[in-house]
């Protein structure tokens, strides 16, 4: 029978990705006690304020059909959030809403590249960007990003990498996996080599409101910037709400024209109810990401800490974000083998950088979204398991 090529392209970029994770999943339900820290998902309540307004809405009857574009409601909300953020007016014809931050990425990357073009992104880069770009047919093309960096995109690097058919630059700030955090002035830098090659920037702001210090920068806020960006965010991270499945994109009204069709094809229209809770969370400062926000920078230090005498690993606190990023190089083994044999051997499941491409092939992602007792049991064995390598190589070595 016969299969349209995305299904070629996108063999292997999905659950693969997780093959780690899902076999975690498989042992836990075999009765294996493990302790999982492969995804980001936030372990607090998400804000009362959305279960509050979704059991009014619902009473209210507000589950019928809604328009391409978003709930006014919403968009009046959005509309508000970055004006002021960004000193310029937003408009709803700026705005269209998606369920969740996945789908407005892919929505958006259909409606600016196809086959025969290229998307640039920082590598390490979040698992789902190359199915998100394969899927239109164009070719991703990587930008390393380097520890000795913090993982900070280079403007000199960006303009290495750049590729002639390259149309679209894909940021993310603050970063997942690494959780690096770009500043105005690196942002500056990096819009001026898209400026000199007409390039889209789109801008994945999920993690915005978990900053551990300083400030966040959008290349939207820059206005010199802004004609050619694409923000794209939910409440998942900011509200604790990652099933609500509730994002949007934000960028210049003419492209919003555009994308509206396209979204429109794929889902015409959220759900009213989630749209009257998303709307109502967002017109005022989340409780919720506050608090989250002060435990993962927490458990961020306690992870650190408690690494820090390991042998073979070595883990800098992160910037922002719900991971810690270690490099496990100097253990002899690669992420996924590190990764693979912490499973096996101490029932703690972790993600093996290679999920999140080439750059990171030596680093593994520890989430820290669960308790801080667990974050601190999880570095005892993680030095276990590096300790047991280290035996194995003296063994080895007499």
């Amino acid at each position: 029978m016969h299969y349209a090529r995305i299904s070629d392209r996108l063999g292997g970029l999905g659950s693969d990705k997780w093959a780690v994770h899902l076999k975690a999943r498989a042992m836990k339900e075999a009765g294996t006690p493990i302790l999982e820290l492969t995804i980001g998902e936030p372990d607090v309540d998400p804000d009362p304020v959305l279960a509050e307004v979704v059991a009014s809405a619902l009473a209210e009857g507000r589950i019928g059909y809604s328009n391409g574009r978003g709930e006014p409601s919403l968009l009046d909300a959005l509309s508000k959030r970055y004006t002021a953020r960004t000193g310029r007016p937003v408009g709803p014809e700026n705005i269209v809403c998606f369920p969740g931050t996945q789908t407005a990425l892919f929505a958006v990357m259909l409606t600016l590249v196809e086959a025969g073009d290229a998307v640039l992104v920082g590598d390490p880069l979040y698992a789902t960007y190359e199915g998100v770009i394969r899927s239109t047919g164009a070719e991703m093309v990587p930008v390393p990003l380097k520890p000795e960096d913090g993982f900070h995109m280079r403007a000199d690097i960006l303009e290495q990498a750049i590729t002639p058919n390259a149309r679209v630059l894909l940021l993310n700030t603050p970063h997942n996996p690494t959780g690096a955090v770009l500043t105005a002035e690196e942002l500056a830098a990096i819009g001026a080599v898209c400026r000199r090659h007409d390039l889209w920037i789109i801008a994945d702001e999920v993690y915005e409101e978990l900053i551990f210090g300083g400030d966040f920068a959008s290349p939207l806020d820059n206005e010199v910037l802004a004609a050619r960006t694409i923000s794209v965010s939910s409440i998942s991270k900011s509200h604790a709400a990652p099933g609500f499945r509730s994002g949007w994109a934000v960028g210049p009204a003419e492209f919003c024209a555009r994308l509206l069709p396209v979204a429109e094809t794929m889902l015409f229209g959220n759900q009213p109810f989630i749209a009257d809770a998303t709307a109502a969370a967002i017109e005022r400062p989340s409780g919720v990401s506050t608090a989250l926000r002060a435990s993962l920078k927490r458990r961020a230090a306690l992870l650190v800490d408690g690494l820090s005498s390991v042998p073979g690993v070595a883990c800098a606190i992160p910037e922002a974000g719900m991971f810690a990023f270690a490099d496990v190089s100097a253990s002899g083994l690669s992420g996924e083998a590190f990764a693979l044999g912490l499973l096996e051997a101490e029932h703690l499941a972790v993600m093996p950088g290679s999920s999140f491409g080439a750059e990171a092939d030596s680093f593994i992602r520890i989430s820290l979204t669960v308790p801080d007792a667990d974050i601190v049991e999880a570095a005892r064995r993680i030095g276990h398991f590096a300790a047991s390598l280290t035996c194995r190589k003296t063994v080895a070595g007499a």
